[in-house]
């Protein structure tokens, strides 16, 4: 029977079935609700106080200072926290990491209250990794370690698959102001190989299988990462008081 002859025997219109259509809606609203909560869960930054950040083991000795040498440190020697990174300038987890490694110079080295050690640690696969390396120290030896060292971070798709990164990293000297023979006569002779090589070696001496590893004091963090560095550095300060 069509609508006009139901309103004629009735008087109304039939009635609406939207019941089932507001049902579904009332589901993917509250599925919606309960992704987002989940989201929220996981991602959220921990607190110094949360269980699940990574400690030490009971047998976990020190790790020892000496080693720092062959990194590059910047912040006071008798920082109560020290927070080491083993990397590779081509890792595209070490570019995301370095973001979270500026804030810590900015928050907490620039205050005192933490000394960062960076290691180099080229991969094998990574066949521009250990110019890159070479580039950061060839530019220290001019004061300007820690400004190529963000540069090669920040343009790490520029050069990462360059046939010749020299120039591109030459480049990079230049908007520093660094003197371009020094710099790549620097680059040219590997100055620095034996260091960097060094470096290396002292991950493997501490186990380091991947890049980036990062660690706070003796801790190695699960997930590097702002959320998860900044709270163990924390828990580690106050421990420190």
């Amino acid at each position: 029977m069509g609508e006009a002859k139901r309103r004629q025997h009735t008087g109304a219109p039939s009635p609406k079935r939207n019941g089932r259509r507001t049902s579904v809606l009332i589901g993917v609203v509250a599925l919606a609700a309960l992704i987002m909560t989940g989201l929220y869960i996981l991602t959220k930054p921990p607190t110094p106080q949360d269980e699940t950040l990574p400690v030490a083991g009971p047998d976990t000795p020190p790790f020892p200072e000496d080693m720092d040498r062959y990194g590059v440190s910047i912040g006071p020697d008798d920082a109560p926290v020290v927070v080491r990174e083993f990397a590779d300038y081509q890792c595209p987890g070490c570019a995301n990491f370095a973001e979270a490694s500026q804030r810590l110079k900015r928050e907490y080295v620039e205050s005192g209250q933490v000394r960062f050690v960076y290691f180099d640690l080229p991969l094998r696969q990574h066949v521009n990794a250990m110019p890159a390396a070479m580039a950061a120290r060839c530019a220290g030896d001019q004061d300007q370690y820690w400004d190529m060292h963000d540069r090669l971070y920040e343009n790490q798709s520029e050069w990462s698959d360059s046939a010749n990164p020299l120039d591109i990293f030459t480049r990079y000297a230049n908007d520093f102001g660094l003197e371009e023979r020094r710099f790549r006569r620097c680059m040219t002779t590997e100055l620095h190989r034996e260091t960097i090589e060094q470096s290396a070696e002292v991950a493997e001496q501490m186990r380091v299988m991947s890049t980036p590893t990062v660690m706070v004091d003796n801790i190695r963090l699960t997930r590097p990462g702002w959320g998860q560095l900044s709270a163990v550095v924390e828990r580690e300060l106050e421990q420190e008081q």
